[in-house]
């Protein structure tokens, strides 16, 4: 795939291939070439530097994908149950309604919770890793995705959550699901796989709802429907949608870190040996997988209203394409922006977001990472591909479908 004299249309239009989806790293440096604020039309403006993207995740003046954007962006998502509900969950909304839900749900999050959940998620992790030993016995080959990265934050934000054990396994489907909603679409029509899983999840989620109403637990569903009967900040409605989000970004977001920082150790053997030797250098390895290969590639926001941005006005309504991926590439911030280095210092990711909508799971994701890899590392010391991995056909949200390998 030639980029050097790609022009921004086709190099835009080629991201949306399952061969730019694999890799769209060389596109984005096709893109970097015209600015790192680049113009596609009347209507849309696309993001590769760092700093304008930073400062955009902050920027009032640019909404999320709220209801109101989206009849301006996706006209008829109201007939798409999936939208329906992720308009309805704190990562798809805008002040107030951002603020009331974050202020509801963050008190699950603070650093002292955390703190106290790293036990259960040391044990958790440990049973898992066990259990891929099993399943990997005599080098045969396992999907590293469906039996490690995929397990790890179910188990844990099914802890949290009040999720009985054996209905974890039915989730991942779903949860898959509900993130293709998510991608660029020409064709409503392909909002019907994301409906099907939002569909079910709601479901659940309402009929779990309604049991530990009935017969309270000591878990989150719990803590927040008390909540909520109690002190009417949320509507029902708004309750389920924000347990839906704490469950599919609370899996798929840490999925695709344990398995791009698994990847990336067996690409790297130096660096795995120093993580096998010493654990305590695990927080840069998982800073740098989210700088360098992270899921989360893109964002959308929206002007609000005319305003200039770096220099370029922009009017009430343009699209502004957040390539957070590029940024993380970025020569103007990062030296040797293309090399994996797990030493680099003022290593500051655009991956889990900023300003108000920081990812409020973040401290959760990067301590189940942080535990997970030196622990798989240092059980299966000859760990290695067994396969050519493949990825999943979506770019914003972008990992691996399967990641076959040998635990040795």
């Amino acid at each position: 795939m030639s980029t050097s004299v790609m022009d921004p249309g086709t190099a835009m239009m080629t991201l949306m291939t399952p061969e730019g989806k694999r890799d769209p790293y060389p596109l984005y440096e096709a893109l970097r070439a015209y600015g790192p604020l680049l113009r596609l039309g009347p209507d849309q403006v696309v993001v590769t530097g760092h700093a304008e993207c930073f400062r955009a995740l902050r920027e009032p003046g640019l909404l999320s994908t709220d209801g109101p954007v989206q009849d301006r962006m996706m006209p008829g998502w109201r007939e798409h149950s999936s939208w329906v509900w992720l308009t309805k969950n704190m990562l798809f909304s805008n002040s107030p309604d951002h603020e009331r839900y974050r202020r509801f749900f963050s008190v699950a999050f603070t650093p002292r919770r955390i703190a106290e959940l790293r036990p259960v998620v040391e044990k958790l992790i440990t049973e898992l890793v066990d259990r891929l030993a099993e399943t990997g016995a005599d080098g045969e080959p396992v999907d590293f995705m469906a039996e490690f990265a995929f397990q790890v934050p179910m188990a844990v934000v099914g802890h949290m959550l009040g999720i009985p054990k054996e209905d974890w396994p039915s989730f991942r489907g779903p949860v898959g699901a509900i993130t293709t909603a998510l991608e660029p679409i020409r064709d409503l029509a392909q909002l019907d796989q994301g409906d099907a899983g939002m569909d079910w999840m709601a479901e659940y989620f309402t009929d779990l709802a309604a049991k530990r109403r009935a017969e309270p637990a000591d878990d989150m569903v719990s803590e927040m429907t008390r909540a909520r009967d109690e002190r009417g900040e949320l509507s029902e409605e708004e309750l389920i949608a924000n347990f839906m989000l704490l469950l599919v970004a609370g899996t798929e977001a840490p999925m695709d870190l344990i398995a791009n920082a698994v990847r990336l150790a067996v690409a790297h053997p130096e660096h795995a040996d120093a993580l096998r030797e010493d654990p305590s250098l695990a927080p840069g390895y998982i800073e740098e997988t989210l700088r360098f290969d992270p899921a989360a590639q893109a964002l959308n926001r929206m002007a609000a209203t005319d305003l200039e941005f770096f220099g370029v006005p922009l009017t009430a309504g343009t699209k502004v394409t957040l390539l957070i991926a590029a940024g993380n590439r970025d020569p103007r911030r990062f030296t040797d922006p293309g090399r994996f280095d797990p030493y680099r210092s003022g290593n500051h990711a655009l991956t889990l977001s900023g300003g108000a909508h920081f990812c409020l799971g973040a401290g959760l994701a990067r301590m189940q990472s942080e535990i997970a890899l030196p622990a798989v590392l240092r059980r299966f010391p000859a760990l290695a591909l067994a396969g050519e991995p493949t990825f999943r056909d979506q770019l914003v949200q972008r990992g691996f479908d399967r990641l076959p390998v040998k635990c040795g």
